[in-house]
């Protein structure tokens, strides 16, 4: 695994510089700056069609870009050695459903060369263990979720990037996972997690705010109550698009 640095000698896992991504004649990201820091879980925010996809699909190589540089862990974005390095879960289970939970992930687990004890190990991360021999498609849409991250969790990937991952979990789901999504932190992972629930930033090192395809503010949460005088990461983000709308700029911790 190989990382960027920053002007500050700091750890960087993405480095995205004047992004630009247009879908369908319409101009989705335009000239985009972002730096993810490595070994961290970074939250990025914001409300459906602000983005979030595109710049995740952008970084993991799967989006075709119209300019700009999108850099992973030292190396372009879609490179053939990143394959093993970066795990993406879309916001769709992304498993067959006619194979059971084990047979996925030894299958995906063989794409990878992971470690054949590898299945078990990720089906306990997510509290899956027993599910082996349960067929797929009979699995509950929280479970589904699950699988999609068991897969993604495979050969112990540098980088994890989760396009919402707990949506429609329930909440002890919800905090288990982000309480996983800190350990695999603690272990060295750096971790790209979208979402558009506001009291999930609490549990981010830090916070990426994105409204129409901009980045409105980049920092800890505690940054950016400061900046904005506001109590919690909702009156923040409400805040920011206020000043936005005014005219008054964005804000870069």
């Amino acid at each position: 695994m190989r990382n960027n640095e920053d002007g500050g000698g700091r750890p960087v896992a993405v480095e995205v510089r004047g992004l630009r991504v247009v879908r369908g004649g319409n101009v989705v990201l335009d000239g985009l700056d972002l730096t993810v820091p490595a070994g961290e879980v970074v939250g990025l925010l914001g409300p459906s069609g602000s983005g979030k996809t595109t710049l995740m699909r952008s970084i993991v190589g799967a989006q075709v870009v119209a300019g700009g540089t999108v850099t992973v862990l030292g190396r372009p974005a879609g490179s053939p050695p990143l394959r093993r390095e970066v795990a993406y879960v879309t916001q769709a289970p992304s498993v067959y459903a006619d194979l059971t939970v084990g047979e996925n992930l030894h299958y995906a687990g063989s794409l990878l060369g992971a470690p054949a004890s590898d299945p078990a190990r990720v089906l306990d991360e997510v509290g899956l263990t027993g599910f082996e021999r349960r067929l797929t498609g009979t699995l509950s849409g929280g479970e589904l979720s699950r699988v999609s991250l068991a897969v993604a969790l495979l050969n112990t990937p540098a980088l994890l990037v989760l396009d919402e991952p707990t949506v429609g979990l329930d909440p002890v789901l919800r905090r288990d996972l982000w309480n996983l999504f800190g350990r695999l932190r603690d272990a060295g992972r750096s971790l790209l997690v979208s979402s558009h629930v506001m009291d999930e930033a609490a549990r981010c090192d830090r916070l990426v705010l994105m409204r129409n395809g901009a980045v409105l503010a980049d920092g800890t949460l505690a940054e950016l109550l400061a900046a904005t005088g506001a109590v919690d990461a909702e009156g923040a983000f409400l805040s920011l698009v206020d000043r936005a709308n005014a005219g008054d700029g964005w804000v870069a911790a």
